[in-house]
């Protein structure tokens, strides 16, 4: 196969895939490795002329044989929180060993300074990269926009959105977007290493600027309706999401309040080199669909 390969690992998730269906795209293919837990999940990766590995978090042994010859690396960070920071620094030191040129994280926008609670494993993986003296670059990825159109069903059956975000802006960019940023990243060079990316699209909504555009849309009534933490946490629970999640979920939405999903960099444009996707065009889709 070569070197100066480009391995994106949980390939098979919804971001792994528009990465890699963005690369394809620019005629890359031939150089992507996706690595996955599940092979047999990655037919249609492979039916794309792209290599397919297994590469387990979990499974740091099979880490190292499945990063040969690559040379530039996107570490997806996984979703089991709480785990994510061995996982992490597992797949980090197997690309240490196995001589990987270069690693983009895909993080949390502001990990530095983040209140948001899911930001503290991000803020210890980007660290751990820092120790490793890989070459790296931190895509700091804002909210997906479609956690956000996910509520539109819901919205229009019981005429509301809930949260705890009050006025704070949020600047959620779609998962093509963000996936488009990182293909940009990963097909690019040197002039990336040591490059920290706040990664949010060009606007910004409040919940109810969204209630509001779903209700103008539909023609239906939908309003938001914004709660204390607590209370937002337990509606969650109601709606049938285990303790910890809900309380997971309300915690980012209160952070929100204080802008911690804003970003005005326009960096997701400058690395693309063309403007996101707003609430309003998303909003359309999912309601089109």
């Amino acid at each position: 196969m070569g070197t100066n390969m480009i391995g994106i690992t949980g390939a098979t998730g919804q971001l792994g895939r528009l990465v890699i269906g963005q690369l394809v795209e620019e005629g890359l293919g031939s150089r992507i490795v996706a690595l996955v837990r599940d092979p047999a999940k990655a037919a249609d990766l492979a039916a794309l002329g792209v290599a397919v590995r297994a590469a387990d978090y979990d499974a740091p042994e099979g880490l190292l044989p499945a990063l040969a010859g690559v040379d530039r690396l996107l570490l997806i960070s996984g979703n089991a929180v709480g785990q994510r920071v061995a996982q992490h620094r597992a797949v980090i030191e197997a690309a240490r060993e196995a001589g990987v040129g270069f690693v983009a994280y895909t993080s949390v926008l502001h990990a530095d300074t983040s209140p948001i609670g899911l930001a503290e494993e991000h803020r210890q993986t980007e660290a751990a990269l820092r120790a490793s003296g890989l070459a790296f670059a931190l895509l700091r990825n804002g909210w997906y926009m479609e956690n956000y159109l996910g509520g539109i069903a819901p919205a229009l059956q019981f005429g509301v959105m809930m949260g705890s975000s009050g006025a704070g802006r949020i600047a959620a960019a779609t998962r093509a977007d963000l996936a488009a940023a990182a293909a940009a990243v990963l097909a690019g060079g040197g002039e990336h290493n040591g490059q920290t990316y706040e990664l949010a699209a060009d606007t910004a909504f409040t919940m109810a600027d969204f209630a509001a555009e779903i209700a103008r849309q539909s023609g239906k009534p939908v309003v938001y309706r914004d709660m204390a933490e607590a209370d937002y946490a337990k509606a969650l629970e109601g709606a049938g999401l285990p303790p910890p999640v809900a309380a997971m979920i309300a915690q980012s939405s209160a952070s929100a309040a204080s802008d911690a999903l804003f970003d005005d960099s326009r960096t997701i444009s400058r690395l693309t080199g063309r403007p996101t996707t707003g609430h309003s065009a998303a909003i359309a889709a999912a309601l089109a669909v």
